[in-house]
């Protein structure tokens, strides 16, 4: 029997949370034609639609100017230079170049729960959630919410902010050998494109990429132009998936990380974080995700110590492949230890001196019983226990029902199991089976407090919450 307390809380999609982010139309003639009808309007009528702006979207004023001058930024190039215009004009402009987003008004799921980085109350375990969102095109973000556990294990969720940010690229230093490993490993570096890397340093900003691919385009005026393009064109969408971003707001639930690179141009999926712990006691978090551009999927990492910046690198090698990869919270025997499913079916391990490239892996489980007959894989990192590394599961069933299971690993030996559940420790119940998905509970890490699991999950995909569940309980099911 394992002891298992469902909490009442349910966080639900709210189509009343809004992402604030610049609206710019694909084609350069239509940004032309705005323009021109903004420009043929008067003074008045840009201060009545500045007005009618600033009491319809509830957001601090000077926060919302910055954010419409910034918009403004994005289409000021199509404006004649000699123009001079005041601060109101641009915000003015800005506005028309401006959407809200509903990011999350269609589900919010697939949880994923770490200690929040200042443990500042005693008695009290500060936490960070994060999200899978899904709004308007079925497109998925990174959203965040924190809150507190006491003593008595009674848990609180601080409030959503109504409005949320997009953060700021930053400049991002490439390290030259890194990137030409990455350009290697994904089949793009070329005869044609590497005398790129003659003009560039051992570290190397995106600007600087770009000089460097101008430099190499008039220096190879022999070759194809569609051969070289092409390969210059690879190069740079490397470059523009492995960025850095950083956000100018304090509150976390106004933080969101939408797609902004060409691999995420169709969302960002499942994150899983993980506080990693060095052998020097620092710490940092990681998360893997999935990235989708509509047609291909790419496992990538979010890299951050305080959740405001994060850096974004794209995953490498023949072992970074297929969804559901979580990285372990420490080395083991010096190396960077992940879980994976490389074949849609069952759970791998790998091992690699480098957290950005993976190349071996080894089957560690495969589906066994009738709950996971479909397909088996993790709900997060695993987490480190007194008796090993426990490892919450997923399986899929009859009729693709979706239910948690539960394993454990050698705590040396990882790729050795000591045991695993023959039933789920959760599945949906007769209430539980409907949603956006039917059928299906998931959760994308959970956590260890004492010897209580905390653990966020989703049903349905599409409402998220948490249960309680004794660690002793489950070891003793295991074993």
């Amino acid at each position: 029997m394992i002891t298992i307390k469902k909490l009442p809380i349910r966080i639900v999609p709210s189509s009343e949370r809004t992402l604030i982010r610049p609206f710019v139309p694909g084609n350069p003639s239509q940004v032309d034609h705005i323009l021109m009808r903004i420009f043929s309007t008067g003074l008045e009528e840009h201060e009545k639609v500045l007005e009618t702006v600033y009491e319809r979207i509830d957001v601090p004023n000077p926060i919302l100017k910055s954010i419409l001058i910034r918009n403004f930024d994005h289409i000021k190039h199509r404006i004649s230079s000699n123009l001079e215009l005041s601060d109101e004009q641009k915000e003015c402009i800005g506005a028309y170049f401006t959407q809200q987003y509903a990011l999350e008004a269609t589900a919010l799921f697939n949880p994923s729960i770490v200690p929040h980085p200042v443990q500042d109350k005693e008695g009290v375990t500060k936490f960070i959630l994060s999200l899978r969102a899904i709004g308007e095109g079925h497109i998925s973000s990174i959203t965040f919410m924190e809150g507190e556990i006491d003593a008595d294990f009674n848990l609180t969720l601080n409030k959503n902010s109504p409005v949320i940010y997009e953060p700021v690229r930053k400049s991002h230093l490439y390290d030259k050998d890194i990137f030409i490993k990455k350009s290697n490993e994904l089949g793009i570096l070329s005869e044609p494109n590497r005398k790129i890397f003659d003009y560039l340093s051992e570290q190397f900003t995106f600007a600087e990429l770009e000089q460097a691919i101008n430099k190499t385009r008039n220096s190879n005026i022999l070759i194809n132009s569609a051969d070289l393009e092409n390969s210059l064109k690879s190069i740079l969408i490397l470059a523009l998936s492995n960025f850095t971003v950083t956000f100018s707001t304090d509150n976390i639930t106004e933080r969101a990380i939408y797609p902004v690179s060409p691999s995420q141009s169709n969302g960002l999926e499942d994150a899983r974080f993980v506080k990693f712990t060095e052998d020097d006691g620092s710490s940092r978090y990681y998360a893997t995700f999935t990235a989708y551009d509509g047609t291909t999927i790419m496992p990538e990492m979010l890299e951050t110590t305080d959740f405001k910046e994060f850096r974004v690198s794209t995953l490498n090698g023949p072992a970074a492949k297929n969804k559901g990869m979580a990285l372990f919270p420490r080395r083991i025997n010096g190396a960077y230890m992940m879980l994976s499913r490389q074949d849609n079916e069952s759970l791998y391990i790998m091992a690699s001196d480098n957290p950005y490239f993976w190349y071996d892996y080894h089957p560690l489980v495969k589906p066994t019983y009738n709950w996971e007959i479909i397909q088996l894989g993790n709900c997060g990192s695993p987490i480190e226990i007194d008796e090993g590394w426990l490892v919450i599961t997923h399986g899929v069933g009859a009729v693709r029902s979706y239910a948690l299971g539960a394993m454990l690993l050698d705590k040396d030996e990882p790729w050795r199991v000591i045991g695993r559940m023959k039933s789920p420790l959760l599945q949906t119940t007769k209430e539980e089976r409907f949603g956006y998905v039917p059928n299906v509970l998931y959760s994308c890490g959970a956590m260890a407090i004492g010897r209580t699991l905390v653990l966020p999950y989703a049903i349905g995909d599409v409402v998220t919450t948490f249960a309680l569940i004794s660690i002793d309980d489950i070891v003793h099911n295991l074993k």
